[in-house]
């Protein structure tokens, strides 16, 4: 069975304000959701929910289709969560700290120091292993929290906007962290204010504001439903200088409506289609060898889809 989250009429009330409102969302497979939202729009407040840390007023947390109040050790059995930005002891190496967390979680005492060096491994921290935490930047404690999670090789991982708080090089690098946990058949579901982080690293965007989703779909097909002239924008960048003659070529393929410049090697297509033709327009500029390296749906259009479907949700 594949790994699944899923909010039935999820709701969480404190008093008289509402701060999750009779969420309705399934997540199914191993793949990378953005919980895309506002600060206040109720992100947290999903998570804290789906890991048992607070109580719904009305509805159900499940995860692998168990309710996460009601059974919790099953439900979290498969699941690891970073939430918020927790401290670790500045006195402590990532190796002691990282001990304490597979202490915790039952990690069998034969396995712990093999399951802590791969997990320092995969957040590129191995080598400062012994180092004091206190010692450390943002961007590094961040990873180790990232390791800390990882620890009981869980399918299902949840994590509360990763890089807040981060400089840009720190942000890079769990961005970069976050996006090679996906090649190892997890379902990770990771909340976010950034729009551009969402585009960069999720393929999924389930949209959040004042505890209401707005929508839960693909990024190009949100970007197409939603979009204000029913279109998808894609951002392609390429390895050489694209010049007008180049420019004029791809205006010409199919389904093209509109080709500009954002620089000398990076380009924005508006397209009329959804997912089928976004494939075959990849092809297309494959064929064309045109020296392309990258291929994403547009930051700035999701954030104009995201703004129109807040305006609408006032």
């Amino acid at each position: 069975m594949q790994q699944s989250i899923e909010a039935v009429k999820l709701t969480k009330k404190y008093g008289s304000f509402t701060a999750l409102s009779d969420l309705n969302l399934k997540l199914e497979g191993a793949k990378c959701i953005g919980f895309l939202g506002p600060n206040g729009a109720g992100k947290t407040t999903t998570l804290k929910l789906f890991t048992d840390m607070i109580r719904p007023s009305e509805g159900h947390a499940m995860i692998n289709g168990i309710d996460v109040h009601s059974n919790k050790r099953s439900a979290l059995s498969s699941c690891a969560a970073l939430i918020e930005t927790p401290e670790i002891y500045p006195s402590l190496t990532p190796m002691e700290a990282l001990s304490m967390i597979a202490e915790i979680r039952g990690v069998p005492s034969e396995e712990q120091g093999k399951r802590i060096e791969e997990s320092l491994s995969e957040v590129k921290m191995l080598e400062w292993k012994d180092k004091k935490v206190g010692k450390f930047s943002k961007g590094m404690k961040q990873r180790v929290n990232i390791a800390s999670v990882l620890i009981s090789d869980p399918d299902i991982i949840m994590l509360d906007e990763p890089t807040t708080g981060l400089d840009p090089r720190g942000m890079s690098e769990v961005r970069e962290i976050v996006k090679s946990l996906k090649r190892k058949n997890r379902l990770i579901f990771m909340s976010s204010h950034l729009l551009n982080e969402v585009t960069d690293v999720c393929d999924e965007v389930a949209m959040i504001d004042h505890g209401k989703l707005l929508a839960y779909d693909t990024i190009s097909n949100v970007i197409l439903k939603f979009s204000e002239n029913g279109s998808n924008v894609i951002e392609i960048g390429f390895s050489r200088i694209i010049d007008d003659s180049i420019m004029a070529e791809i205006g010409k393929l199919s389904n093209v409506k509109r080709a500009s410049k954002i620089d000398e090697t990076n380009i924005r297509i508006e397209i009329s289609g959804d997912i089928k033709v976004q494939e075959e327009l990849l092809y297309e500029l494959a064929r064309m060898k045109i020296g392309m390296i990258s291929f994403k749906p547009s930051a700035s259009a999701l954030e104009n889809t995201y703004l129109n479907m807040i305006k609408e949700a006032l």
